[in-house]
């Protein structure tokens, strides 16, 4: 009941009605995997500097459709940043302006439930420019891939300490790495890790 009355009024406050179906029944036969690099970790105040996003349809990661955007930045990235993610001030070439961006990337997730690691980041990333653009958050079902790795691991060592990393829970199900750090290939590592755990009852 709570979660309907926020949405109402989430639906109240959006600006641009050419987005009302952000807030249309979830789509049924797909979802989107995402994640985005940035600046840094601070939701306030750092910046997106690319989004990764792909749809899963039934058992397929449906990667000819796959999005990888670059967002112009209005300063230089750090040095400190461009360690982490490797993405450089050169790499930005064909970048778009971030409002750009961000109602592409709205456009590609539709009303589709959304799945990430560190979903709660990213989607914090992502309300920061809608909250302003729009007037909304955003309004899809979401789910944690962390979580549902976590519930299935305890189920077999209820006393356990459950080790959540990215990496970790990659090698645990036995699943191929990709260049790490990309936006693109951590979306399709997630959407993979999320394909395992939906097929696997419990975890050793």
């Amino acid at each position: 009941m709570l979660d309907k009355i926020k949405q109402h009024f989430n639906r109240k406050n959006l600006k641009d009605k050419e987005f009302a179906f952000l807030f249309d029944g979830v789509h049924k036969d797909e979802i989107v995997v995402y994640d985005c690099e940035t600046t840094g970790l601070n939701t306030k105040t750092d910046n997106i500097i690319s989004i990764g996003a792909v749809k899963i349809k039934g058992d397929k990661i449906l990667i000819n459709e796959a999005i990888h955007i670059f967002i112009k930045q209005e300063e230089e990235i750090s040095h400190k940043s461009i360690t982490i993610h490797q993405i450089r001030n050169c790499d930005l070439k064909g970048a778009i302006p971030v409002n750009e961006a961000i109602e592409r990337f709205l456009y590609y997730i539709g009303n589709r439930k959304l799945v990430g690691y560190y979903l709660e980041f990213d989607i914090a990333m992502i309300n920061r420019y809608i909250k302003p653009m729009f007037g909304i958050t955003l309004p899809n079902k979401r789910e944690e891939v962390s979580a549902i790795y976590f519930d299935k691991k305890i189920a077999r060592i209820p006393q356990g300490n459950i080790d959540l990393r990215f990496d970790t829970i990659l090698e645990d199900l036995n699943l191929p790495r990709l260049q790490a750090h990309d936006a693109l290939n951590d979306a399709i590592m997630t959407a993979m890790m999320y394909l395992k755990l939906q097929h696997t009852r419990k975890l050793n």
